[in-house]
């Protein structure tokens, strides 16, 4: 009953690129991380031993960029840890001593020969905490000394890089030290436990460090870090230290780091315990770690959580994905089932959905909390509409229909909202009883790619997958209507006339599948997208089963991969092969052809509901398995290119990628029921 770790082992270290492109992330709960690459050197702004989500100054801000280690044993130095400079030259020599790196219960750890002693080196955050510890261990061998200096950054993750030294203070008392960024509330406390260990202040400034990945996507990638000085320890065999970092108080520093490692240990452990008999294994049980790391008490916005204790409730929310997404409400929506209630968490999957019942406002779910603000953004027509698939979901695996009744009022409002139209265009057209939507500038749906005023794929009009959302929740309204004793037959009336108007007017003759949008801009849209898979998979497909068959074929034809979905058919002439260069090529490719992984749930559960092949469902997970040694180790990425060797892109682990990769595992066991007997 444990996941196993994921480990690379031998000399393959000797290859410093490929080291160099692979990633590691730790989570804290709340929104916080560490992350950066096998190598040890930094190729992304997001990359950092601790980026702290903070109440004030409100948003994710990177404190601890980078943490050099310098080895000296037998007269001989080995610098572990370092940069890439402007000139691409590596200050590291890493991947020359590095025997083994791993990734087990969330926790990554390196093992290093060299001198001819073997030390190893874990990263662990304390949940619920902004702090980092790294613990390093001498496994084997002489004594040696080891030299660890911190680097800091003080800037919110999304903000410019700095390019000149802020102003700092260095404050050492008691043993203590706090690097303070003046004029701010921002200050890094750090130390060495158990022993302190010798500090030495010796400050440097370490400007032209390169992040080659903001390089490749046409972004600012030079920056300037600051160091106040290093620590100096002794490590006999068997003997460890840990360096610890924290934006909070002293009390959090008072750690010892083979006590967190143990800690960690435990919460992992009761993570897959409390998951489902199938999901405590194997590539389920990987996953379920994975989710943990999406869902979080909202750091950044404490408010939530005082109201919501002062109701007797918790606050959850979900991270959509790292290192650069905060938390959406179409994304949280997608990906509550997998990330919840495939993993046993079923208090929290209710806290998530009781959360965002507070942000409804005109009938619109927020689409997004901006990095660093207070107020939500609502443009978006489908996180609403998923806001009801996931409260089904969760009613029927949790049993719980109590939260249906308390939360009635809203979901009812929401439809009248919808009928009687509301902001950015939405509403329902009483002519065919379909719901369409769109604004100016604005794209609305989950294929959102904007830049500069250009919307890649507008979509304005009646989209596929909006109908079958639309159609979903008006089938689920007259079944919880009917079991509360509310009026349910307007409910059922609405549901039958949209059903009735979509399958009259969606179904395109001349590409066997349904029409993308219809009545939109320029007409109907006959564009082969994976969007009208919803059509068939949510709980009331809106589409007639006689076209179900035909339509998955068609999908399986030209949209599977072996990683997800594409975006667009190939035959397209707008049609991207890669996800690639700068911003307006990569807006350009996101939705118009790039493969999404999430998008496998979905079209699984279709292709079970529809044929009931579940040998062959399985077989279009094959691939994904792998995918979890490469890109962000242990997780799922957010993208794909389109074609052949299909490369990871995007976020290093997407939150409905992994939730939606698990659902679909789950519901392809042996043992796992049908989709119908759900």
């Amino acid at each position: 009953m444990s996941a196993p770790a994921i480990v690379f082992d031998g000399h393959a270290g000797d290859d410093a690129a490929t080291l160099r492109g692979r990633e590691w992330l730790v989570t804290n709960g709340i929104g916080g991380y560490a992350s950066g690459t096998l190598l040890g050197v930094a190729t992304r702004r997001f990359h950092g031993l601790l980026v702290a989500n903070l109440a004030e100054p409100k948003g994710r801000y990177m404190t601890l960029a980078r943490l050099d280690e310098e080895l000296v044993c037998g007269g001989e130095r080995y610098l572990l840890g370092g940069a890439e400079r402007a000139d691409e030259r590596l200050d590291t020599s890493a991947h020359r001593w590095l025997r083994s790196f791993r990734v087990e219960r969330l926790m990554p750890q390196w093992e290093f020969e060299c001198g001819g002693r073997r030390f190893e080196k874990t990263v662990v955050m304390p949940h619920g905490h902004n702090v980092v510890c790294v613990r390093y261990r001498l496994l084997s061998g002489e004594p040696l000394q080891l030299r660890l200096r911190p680097h800091a950054a003080f800037r919110r993750q999304d903000a410019p890089l700095v390019r000149e030294p802020p102003a700092l203070r260095l404050v050492i008392a008691a043993g203590r030290h706090t690097l303070e960024l003046l004029d701010s509330p921002l200050a890094l406390r750090f130390g060495m436990r158990p022993a302190p260990g010798v500090f030495v202040a010796d400050e440097r400034v370490d400007a032209d460090v390169l992040y080659r990945l903001e390089r490749d996507r046409g972004y600012e990638h030079l920056e300037t870090l600051f160091s106040p000085g290093y620590f100096q320890v002794e490590l006999s065999a068997g003997g460890a230290a840990t360096f610890v970092a924290s934006t909070q108080d002293w009390s959090s520093l008072e750690l010892d780091g083979d006590d967190a490692v143990e800690a960690e240990t435990r919460r992992c452990e009761r993570l897959i315990a409390a998951a489902p008999a199938a999901a405590r294994s194997g590539v389920a049980a990987q996953l379920v770690l994975a989710a943990d790391q999406f869902v979080i008490l909202p750091g950044s916005r404490p408010e939530e959580s005082v109201l919501a204790g002062a109701a007797g409730e918790e606050a959850r929310t979900v991270i959509a994905g790292y290192h650069w997404f905060g938390d959406w409400g179409r994304d949280t929506m997608i990906s509550l089932e997998g990330l919840t209630l495939c993993t046993g968490r079923h208090a929290e999957a209710e806290a998530i959905l009781r959360t965002f019942s507070h942000y409804v406002h005109d009938g619109l779910l927020p689409n997004l909390f901006p990095e660093g603000a207070r107020e939500a953004l609502y443009h978006t027509v489908d996180a609403t509409l998923w806001y009801f698939h996931a409260i089904d979901r969760f009613v029927h695996v949790s049993g719980r229909f109590e939260l249906v009744e308390e939360l009635w009022p809203i979901l009812a409002g929401i439809v009248e909202h919808h009928v009687h139209g509301t902001r950015f265009g939405i509403g329902v057209d009483h002519a065919d009883g379909l719901l369409r939507g769109g604004a100016p500038d604005l794209p609305l749906t989950w294929m959102d790619a904007r830049m500069e005023g250009w919307v890649v794929t507008p979509r304005r009009g009646k989209p596929v997958e909006i109908q079958a959302l639309w159609a979903n929740a008006l089938g689920l309204m007259a079944d919880w209507g009917e079991r509360l004793g509310r009026v349910a037959e307007p409910y059922r009336r609405l549901a039958a006339q949209a059903r009735a108007s979509f399958n009259a007017r969606f179904w395109n003759s001349r590409t066997g599948c349904l029409y993308d949008v219809i009545d939109g801009e320029a007409g109907d849209d006959p564009a082969v997208r994976p969007n009208q898979v919803f059509a068939i998979s949510l709980r009331y497909p809106v589409l007639d089963e006689s076209r179900w068959r035909p339509t998955l074929e068609r999908l399986r034809e030209a949209l599977l991969t072996p990683v997800g979905l594409r975006t667009l058919s190939p035959d397209h002439p707008q049609y991207c092969r890669r996800y690639f260069g700068d911003l307006r090529a990569r807006d350009g490719a996101y939705h118009q052809g790039t493969v999404w992984p999430w998008l496998l749930g979905h079209f699984v559960e279709a292709w079970l509901r529809a044929f009931g092949d579940r040998h062959a469902a399985r077989a279009m997970l094959a691939a994904l398995p792998h995918h979890l040694r490469d890109a962000g180790i242990g997780s799922v990425s957010e993208i794909f290119d389109a074609e052949p060797p299909y490369e990871p892109r995007g976020c290093i682990a997407q939150a409905w990628s992994v939730a939606e990769v698990l659902r679909a595992w789950l519901l392809t066991e042996d043992r796992a029921p049908f989709v119908d007997e759900q």
